[in-house]
């Protein structure tokens, strides 16, 4: 019985977060290969076409392997329309979030990446997907780590101090050049990198819902990256027609492609699983992550400088995190308890990522 209990624990529990973690260090890989490939001459545009390409090619196959014996509902016109929803989202969500990564850098990017747990866990309220009682120390700790979450984010963009590791060419701190040089491109990357993780948090309430609908994260991951090729692909031939900008060198560039293709593409497949067994605040929560192995990765990839401020924030942010994730525990031992069922997620119980 307690080998029993003991497995459905690392099922319900240690697995969805340590793959949430994978995942998070997956999409900052994503964005450090991005920034290299375009500091190569890539355009955003097309580094996105190809690599909703290669998502579609690469899951195809997968689709039928993993889901060819489940006893999954009619694939009907109205999951094609939400899934062709999602990826219209997903699009222009991306397509600002490279567009602001490409103008200014990955460590930003992961920074402003921290509001998405503060809107998801709004909009979750509004559509009645988060049960909440400010006199529960469950929905307390979800408030008050997402408050301390983005106040970690803030220090991280606000404030740089000095710096604890320099390359061997130093760096400009990111604060310095937003000060130093207006035209950077700083603030405005921070704008679009701001609606971007707004667009984020919408795709993640709806995306649950899709999931519950169709609940087959294969076969909607692929039929969803089948629907970005197909949007992206006139749209961003239209934006981007010099046609020398679309022949892929086999440098950076190429492997940037088939990692976000393949492997960062994965995250997507993770995430419709999490979003589906544990609910899209869970899922966001793991957003303030991104800040601390973005910089780490900065350091060793690219040759950023290491600042205190970041080092600080990160740490902040860390115990934020770690007071959403209690109050997430908190309230799911509340639910079994009491033999309720949340409205996040449903009762907590075995889903297995890879049927």
């Amino acid at each position: 019985m307690k080998v029993k209990l003991k497995g459905e624990y690392l099922e319900r529990e240690v697995l969805p977060f340590l793959v949430m973690v994978i995942v998070e260090i997956t999409n900052v890989g994503t964005s450090i290969l991005f920034k290299s490939a375009t500091k190569k001459g890539m355009s955003y545009l097309v580094f996105m076409v190809y690599s909703y390409a290669v998502s579609s090619l690469f899951f195809m196959p997968m689709a039928f392997l993993f889901h060819r014996k489940s006893d999954l509902p009619p694939f009907s016109l109205n999951i094609f329309g939400r899934i062709f929803g999602l990826a219209l989202l997903g699009f222009t969500s991306q397509m600002l979030g490279y567009k602001g990564i490409d103008i200014s850098d990955p460590t930003l990017g992961s920074a402003i990446s921290n509001l998405t747990p503060a809107f998801t866990f709004a909009l979750a309220i509004l559509f009645r997907m988060e049960n909440i009682s400010i006199r529960s120390a469950s929905t307390q700790a979800k408030i008050i780590g997402t408050i301390v979450s983005i106040s970690g984010a803030l220090i991280v963009v606000l404030y740089a101090g000095p710096p604890l590791l320099t390359p061997s060419s130093p760096s400009i701190s990111p604060n310095q050049a937003m000060i130093s040089s207006p035209q950077s491109g700083w603030v405005l990357g921070g704008f679009l990198l701001a609606v971007d993780y707004s667009l984020v948090a919408v795709w993640y309430i709806f995306q649950a819902r899709t999931a519950r609908k169709y609940p087959a994260e294969f076969v909607l991951v692929f039929v969803y990256n089948v629907c970005l090729t197909l949007i992206s692909a006139p749209v961003c031939l239209f934006l981007e027609p010099n046609s020398h900008k679309w022949v892929l060198r086999a440098d950076i560039s190429l492997v940037a492609v088939l990692y976000a293709g393949a492997i960062g593409a994965s995250g997507i497949v993770v995430h419709t699983w999490g979003l589906r067994v544990k609910g899209p605040v869970y899922v966001a929560s793991f957003r303030p992550l991104s800040i601390a192995i973005a910089a780490v990765m900065g350091v060793i990839f690219l040759g950023d400088s290491l600042y205190l401020g970041c080092v600080i924030g990160a740490i902040v942010i860390s115990v934020g995190f770690y007071v959403v994730m209690w109050g997430k525990v908190k309230e799911e031992d509340m639910i079994e308890d009491s033999g309720a069922c949340s409205l996040e997620s449903p009762r907590p119980e075995s889903v297995p990522l890879l049927k």
